[in-house]
This record gives structure tokens, C-alpha cells and sequence, in this order.
């Protein structure tokens, strides 16, 4: 018996051995880890998955349908469904005023997280750098490093409302860099950057002759009066930006795995090179629905954004209240209020969270420098259950 426990054991070692170090020295996602405990659990409330809590609208739901009942079940080109980047440059110009070519500057992919693997591999040689303003999405650094770079971070700080340093990015060029990756309304803060911080970005970028990388895939989940700045709209910066979207969050189409990168015809030309080879093409059904959505999806995108804001200041207002200073998310649908000023690290307060008060979130530090002290709460749930989730919330905080 112990012998054959030590060869298994053995065994189990030399396979582990065989993977590459790049791979196994990626640390599990902090927002999978919290999420598999609380799927064992009973009575949670979840505040951590990004992802809207409505179904995809009826229209998209259709197009979707009447794709399937035409037959229309095989691959598409490798760059998407003609109409479909015809549809979505006419968005972008439209909502934006920046024009792109259809036929030669657009990828469809499957979702925004795989525009973010091509953009990597196709721009980065071995040790090359992309400067990443944090705290961000979990994926950002473990995409770089998959793609043989370094990613460098650049904590925000919630005194500047979580939006980036110019300085402090430019201070982080070296001979190396090759990138910023930026996004902006961000996950997991809600912060939003201004057109003179983001001008200020284009100029390092100018300067230094750097591709910028702007994740744009919360650009319609805005609140206010704030107005969201396109990127590569700004003077100049159309040239040196590759644009990612999406359509799970602006649509509630995550399940739907649709995403695209925009951007000058021979950095595109390179993602799709690598897409045609690792994906073949997008799912043929999701980009027949990505085509009603962007023509016909923007009042309901209207609909959630007034429910998500009125979720928002009741979340915000309510960690405020309970003594946990949030500052005020401008786009996305995300709060981030300090934990630490309870006397918890973000990992032990969101622990005990769940295990004490079955309120699941997701630890600040999650999403790299900058989000230590903090924890990730998203509103994109029913506004019943945040007030449950708040009252919880309150208990757990009152017995510290």
C-alpha cells in the first residue's frame, strides 16, 4: 500500500513537471477561488461574478434563433461575418466618430478575453514589457506572461479615484516596453479616466513609440453625466491603439463568447494570423445575435444601465454608511470599498465574509497592486438581494 502511494505520488510530480514554468508559475484567478467555496455553500449572496443578472434581450435572443432554424451552423470567415464588422464599425462611428476599415482592421473573437490573448501573442516578443495601471482584470497580467512578456504594474490609488498616474506611467518605460494596456470604465473599481489623463497616456505613448492596448468593453455602462472617452478617437492615437470590446457586458451576452479588436490593418492582420490558427472563426450563431444587438440592442443597454445606477448609489451609499469608504463608480458595475480600515486584510475580511455571512466578494488583491486593503462588490445582481447582502455586511462588520 505505502509503496504504491509513493509511486502514484511520483507519478503526479514528473506530470506536474512537464508543464512549462510560464504555465505554473500563474497563480489560480481570486475571483474562481471564492466562487468555488461559495457554490458549496447555502443561502449565498454573490457580489463577485462580472456578470449581468439579466437574460440576454429578445431581439438578440431571436436573431440568435432564426440563425439556427436558416441552417447557418458552419464556419464563417476567420475575421467574422462581413455584415457583422460592417455593423460594428458603423457603431463605432456612430456612438465614437472613429472609422475603421471592415474588411481589413476588424477581428470577431470569442469574447473580449480572447482579443486580449491575440493583441498579447501577436505584439510581444520574449521579455518585452506592457506597463498595466492597477488594480485591473485578473487576466491582463496572466496574458502578458502567457505571451512570454512582462507586465509591469502601476498601482492607482483610490485618492485619485483609481485612475492612473500619467507620471507614475511614464516613470516605468524602459528600453522594453512595448505597451500600455489600459481599460477604462475598469473592472474592478468602476473608475472612468478623462479625456486629459488618456491624452496625456497617447503622449507617453507618442513619445516613447508604444502601442496602447484600451480595453473598452464597459464603454456603454456609464452613469451621470460622464461621457465615455474612445480611445483611439483622441488626435494621433488611432494609428497605435489596438480597441477591444465585447458584447457580454454592454448586451447580458456573456454565455454568447463575442469580442472583437479593432485596429491599424497590420497589427490586425497579425491577430487574425493567430486566430485563424488557435480559433478558426467565432460561433456562427453568436455573431448573427451580435449583428440585432448592435442595431437594434441600444434602448435595452439603456433599460440596464438605469437599474444598474440605481443599484449603484444604493451599494455605494450603504458601504458608506457602514463605515467602509467606497468611492463613487462611474462606469461598469462594480464597487470597490476599503476593508482595511476594519483592521482585516481584503483576503481575511472577504473569508470570514462568506463563511460567517454567506456574502460572497472577491479580495482586492485579486486584481494586482493597488487593490490590497479593498474588496471587489458587483452590483449586477437584484437590488433585494444587495440590500440582504448590505444588512449582512453591516452584522459581520459591528462584531469586529
Amino acid at each position: 500500500m505505502g509503496e504504491t502511494s509513493l509511486k502514484t505520488g511520483a507519478q503526479v510530480n514528473r506530470r506536474e513537471s512537464y508543464l512549462s514554468q510560464k504555465v505554473s508559475s500563474l497563480r489560480p484567478s481570486g475571483i474562481r477561488k471564492f466562487f468555488d467555496i461559495a457554490a458549496t455553500m447555502k443561502d449565498v449572496i454573490s457580489l463577485g461574478i462580472g456578470e449581468p443578472d439579466f437574460t440576454t434581450p429578445d431581439p438578440i435572443l431571436e436573431a440568435g434563433r432564426r440563425s439556427l432554424q436558416r441552417g447557418e451552423t458552419h464556419y464563417t470567415s476567420n475575421s467574422g461575418i462581413a455584415e457583422l464588422r460592417e455593423a460594428l464599425t458603423e457603431h463605432l462611428e456612430k456612438m465614437y466618430g472613429v472609422s475603421y476599415d471592415p474588411a481589413n482592421e476588424v477581428v470577431i473573437t470569442v469574447g473580449g478575453s480572447e482579443a486580449l490573448y491575440l493583441a498579447a501573442t501577436a505584439l510581444l516578443e520574449p521579455g518585452e514589457e506592457v506597463i498595466i495601471p492597477t488594480p485591473c482584470f485578473v487576466s491582463y497580467q496572466a496574458e502578458v506572461a502567457l505571451a512570454g512578456g512582462v507586465p509591469v504594474e502601476v498601482p492607482s490609488l483610490m485618492e485619485d479615484n483609481f485612475v492612473l498616474n500619467p507620471a507614475k506611467i511614464e516613470a516605468a518605460v524602459t528600453p522594453r516596453t512595448k505597451a500600455i494596456l489600459i481599460s477604462y470604465p475598469c473592472n474592478p473599481t468602476g473608475a472612468v479616466a478623462d479625456r486629459g489623463t488618456l491624452l496625456e497616456v497617447l503622449r507617453i505613448a507618442e513619445k516613447h513609440d508604444l502601442i496602447v492596448i484600451s480595453d473598452e468593453i464597459y464603454d456603454q455602462l456609464v452613469y451621470g453625466d460622464h461621457q465615455h472617452v474612445c480611445f483611439s478617437k483622441l488626435p494621433g492615437a488611432q494609428e497605435r491603439t489596438l480597441l477591444l470590446g465585447g458584447f457580454s457586458k454592454d448586451y447580458a451576452m456573456t454565455g454568447w463568447r463575442i469580442g472583437f479588436a479593432v485596429g491599424p490593418a497590420d497589427l490586425i492582420s497579425g491577430l487574425v494570423r493567430i486566430h485563424q490558427y488557435t480559433i478558426m472563426c467565432a460561433p456562427t450563431t453568436a455573431q448573427a445575435a451580435a449583428i440585432t444587438a448592435l442595431k437594434e440592442g441600444r434602448p435595452y443597454v439603456e433599460e440596464m444601465v438605469a437599474e444598474y445606477d440605481r443599484r449603484r448609489k444604493l451599494i455605494v451609499s450603504g458601504m458608506n454608511e457602514i463605515g467602509l469608504p467606497t468611492f463613487e463608480p462611474k462606469g461598469a458595475f462594480y464597487a470597490f470599498p476599503k476593508v482595511s480600515v476594519t483592521g482585516l486584510d481584503d483576503e481575511t475580511f472577504a473569508n470570514r465574509l462568506l463563511q460567517e455571512e454567506s456574502v460572497a466578494a472577491v479580495p482586492g488583491s485579486a486584481f494586482g497592486a493597488g487593490g490590497e486593503g479593498f474588496i471587489r462588490c458587483s452590483y449586477a445582481t437584484a437590488y433585494d438581494k444587495i440590500e440582504e447582502a448590505l444588512r449582512r455586511v453591516e452584522q459581520f462588520v459591528n462584531r469586529l
